[in-house]
């Protein structure tokens, strides 16, 4: 007896459309390559050529060239303003860099270990990062209020006089106070960051490690710092671009004025002053000057802190 056998020829799959050519990959990206064409592309365009030209209130006057820039740096006030603000970015930028890379990282290397509380902690450090920092600039303002906020309140109470201070009346001091609030704000992303990263590290190596005989300490130095690399650049590259375009706290701390005397004013006031508070009839032409010298800074140091990790990343692979 003899069994016949239908043999039928596979079924070819759908077209879904899928690595199909440029055309569907097009029509996804589309949308988002306009939205950032007229919300990024176009005013980054349009602050370009303002600081070119001068400008008697909103009307065009003329080309003057690089006579903004000039203006910028040659005249005061803001000769000193500016200089005195990008001081204090970066000041903003190695206290934010130096607290979240060293809190942050230990932080995150303790929740590992701690896998029932990990996601609770996760939370709660990450709170402050999703507030508004105008928010968190006005808390923390109250906070430190010497009349009735509640810090001065409980170092009076324990018996801390000498260390209830005028946090925000103190020019020696104001500053250190918005480069804490900024870093405390912020800390829960190099926690996420760094959880994340430590998580994709294969238990593999710490265990072959440590039966080499390999110590706690020579493990995280050897095998576990080399491999957040990655995750250390993302996070000094984000954290400068943050520093130098931070604005919300300062504002909340130090009014547009940067008070008291000047103390928390940083590189976007300064362009809020002039752009809105200054009174001079260049004001769009000066003011798209320094967004344009304070865009190019933050490139290009943005691209050299990429460039050498990615070094550092190929050195260690």
């Amino acid at each position: 007896m003899t069994t016949l056998v239908t043999r039928t020829a596979p079924r070819r799959p759908r077209n879904t459309g899928i690595g199909l050519g440029p055309g569907p990959t097009l029509a996804f990206v589309a949308p988002a390559a306009v939205l950032f064409a007229v919300l990024i592309l176009y005013p980054m365009a349009a602050a370009l050529s303002y600081s070119f030209f001068g400008w008697k209130g909103t009307l065009r006057d003329g080309f003057v060239g690089i006579g903004n820039y000039v203006t910028l740096f040659t005249q005061e006030p803001y000769a000193t303003e500016l200089w005195r603000g990008f001081g204090h970015n970066l000041l903003l930028f190695l206290g934010a860099f130096v607290f979240q890379n060293s809190l942050g990282l230990g932080i995150a290397l303790l929740l590992h270990r701690r896998a029932r509380t990990r996601r609770l902690f996760q939370t709660l450090y990450t709170l402050p990062y999703l507030v508004s920092p105008m928010v968190i600039g006005y808390l923390w303002s109250l906070m430190l209020s010497p009349l009735f906020g509640p810090v001065n309140a409980v170092l009076r109470g324990t018996g801390l006089e000498s260390l209830a201070l005028p946090w925000l009346g103190d020019p020696q001091l104001a500053i250190w106070v918005v480069v804490l609030v900024t870093a405390w704000q912020w800390l829960g992303f190099p926690i996420l960051l760094y959880g994340a990263a430590i998580g994709g590290i294969p238990a593999e190596l710490d265990e072959a490690a440590s039966l080499d005989g390999a110590t706690r300490t020579k493990r995280l130095r050897y095998i576990t710092l080399p491999l957040l690399v990655p995750a250390m650049g993302i996070i000094t590259v984000l954290t400068f671009i943050g520093s130098m375009e931070s604005m919300a706290i300062p504002f909340a701390l130090g009014g547009s004025n940067g008070s008291p005397a000047g103390a928390t004013d940083v590189m976007m006031l300064l362009f809020y002053r002039t752009a809105f508070e200054s009174g001079n009839a260049n004001s769009i032409g000066v003011s798209s000057a320094l967004a344009t010298v304070l865009f190019l800074f933050i490139l290009a140091i943005s691209v050299g802190i990429t460039r050498a990790m990615r070094r550092a990343e190929r050195r260690l692979s």
